[in-house]
This record gives C-alpha cells, sequence and structure tokens, in this order.
C-alpha cells in the first residue's frame, strides 16, 4: 500500500518548479518590459506578443503551483490550460517568425522549455490530483 505522502511528491515537485518557474518568468519578462533601453537592448529582437504572454503567464504559473500544492481540480484545467495555450502561442510565433519578422533564436528554446515542462507539469497534476490519488478530502467544496 502507498503512503499519501509518497503519493504526494510529484505534487510538490510540479508545484515547487511551476511556482519557481513562474517567479523567474515574471522577473525576467518584467525586466524586459519595463527594463528601459539598456534591457530593450539586452532583449535584441524580441518579438512582443511572446514576450508580453510570458510575462502575464508567469503570474498564472505562480497560481497554478499553489493549486496544485493545495490538490486542487482546478490547478489541473490551469495546468492543462497553460499547456494548451503556450503551443497555441509558440504557433503563432512560428507563423511570425515564417513570415520573415525578425526574432531572437533564445525565444524558440524558451518556448519549448515552456511547452515541455507545462505538458509535464500538467500530465503530473491530472494523473495525481485529477484521478484522486492525491488522497485529500472529496468533500472540500472549493475543488
Amino acid at each position: 500500500m502507498t503512503t499519501n505522502s509518497s503519493v504526494r511528491w510529484p505534487l510538490r515537485v510540479a508545484a515547487g518548479v511551476a511556482v519557481i518557474f513562474g517567479l523567474l518568468t515574471i522577473v525576467s519578462g518584467g525586466s524586459a518590459l519595463f527594463g528601459g533601453p539598456a534591457a530593450a537592448a539586452a532583449a535584441g529582437d524580441a518579438v512582443p506578443f511572446v514576450l508580453w504572454f510570458n510575462f502575464l503567464s508567469g503570474f498564472v504559473y505562480v497560481l497554478a503551483g499553489i493549486g496544485i500544492a493545495m490538490g486542487r481540480r482546478w490547478a489541473v484545467m490551469f495546468s492543462i490550460g497553460l499547456a494548451v495555450t503556450i503551443a497555441a502561442v509558440f504557433a503563432l510565433f512560428g507563423l511570425y517568425v515564417f513570415q520573415g519578422a525578425a526574432f531572437e533564436m533564445r525565444t524558440v528554446g524558451a518556448m519549448s522549455l515552456r511547452l515541455v515542462v507545462w505538458v509535464a507539469i500538467a500530465a503530473v497534476a491530472a494523473r495525481y490530483i485529477a484521478s484522486g490519488k492525491a488522497g485529500d478530502r472529496e468533500d472540500d467544496a472549493l475543488r
């Protein structure tokens, strides 16, 4: 028989990654957006809609991470929604690049990393929260 604490460790890791990733995203996006001319120059050919999406989604990353840590079912939907939305923005970015617009190659890497991380977080959340394996009370009205 598996104990509750051994079942919850994947959720704790996923929640920690989500919150840390979100905070780093907010800091890096915020500095690129609001850091002045030097930060704008360092950002290079950053794509504005991708930059704004990443900055704003950082707040949702933190919220999703907190929900995952609490074992909330809504956090599963947030995580899946983030993965889907990241994929959509990545596809729009690809279309933007295909049209010949200037971009930074590091954006491709960053968006790839974001997508892989959120697909993994969503999978963990779905497996352990949506399936009821988290071992939390089922009568919680906020689920």
